[in-house]
């Protein structure tokens, strides 16, 4: 079995929050590869395409339960709604901050861990692998 095999994948939608306006869906696939052990990225499918953002499992686990982040990416529970989960995000071009339903989030993550568990990201690492790329991009 290859890694590929072992790709969890979660679809969801999120709530595009905004000052004044009503809460806009935003479909979303939530994706765990055991190749970047350490990373979660979500898939935001907008009218224009595919938006990608990629940041630290632990990091989406732990905004679970108290804020954490920062930077471009900060997550944390809703203050007005405790099974939700709020992410925000920041990038040159302008900032969201998006809601998802809590509950998916965890699922997603427990999945996750039945293919990697916490603490044992390293030993999913091909370090041989991950130096080739490194080199080649020097030639």
């Amino acid at each position: 079995m290859n890694n590929e095999d072992l790709k969890v994948v979660a679809r969801t939608t999120f709530q595009l929050l905004a000052p004044g306006a009503a809460p806009a869906p935003v479909e979303a696939e939530l994706v765990y590869d055991p190749e970047d052990p350490y990373a979660v990225a979500v898939v935001f499918h907008t009218g224009s395409g595919r938006v990608e953002w990629m940041f630290a499992r632990d990091l989406l686990a732990d905004g679970l339960l108290t804020p954490c982040g920062e930077g471009d990416i900060l997550v944390r529970p809703a203050s007005d709604d405790p099974e939700r989960v709020l992410v925000e995000l920041n990038a040159p071009t302008g900032f969201a901050i998006l809601s998802a339903v809590a509950e998916d989030v965890a699922s997603f993550l427990d999945s996750s861990y039945d293919v990697v568990q916490p603490g044992e990201e390293d030993l999913w690492i091909d370090f041989d692998r991950e130096l080739q790329k490194l080199v080649s991009t020097l030639d």
